[in-house]
């Protein structure tokens, strides 16, 4: 169950990418829903996802706080 968590927030992340303040929004909610780990790996898969996409970049230090 746990990782079906974490492809569903892939997910919704991927659909919400066209909007800076939604995918800030929907990626809170992933930080405080997902189990440590899960929000390890999803750190992970952010940093290549996010390479061709600079307008959200800052989003990333939603991950460091």
């Amino acid at each position: 169950m746990p990782r079906a968590m974490l492809d569903y927030t892939k997910t919704i992340l991927q659909k919400v990418s066209f909007d800076v303040k939604l995918f800030a929004r929907e990626l809170q909610k992933a930080i405080s829903r997902l189990l440590p780990s899960e929000v390890e790996e999803l750190k992970i898969w952010l940093q290549f996802y996010l390479v061709d996409k600079p307008e959200l970049q800052s989003t990333l230090l939603l991950l460091k706080a």
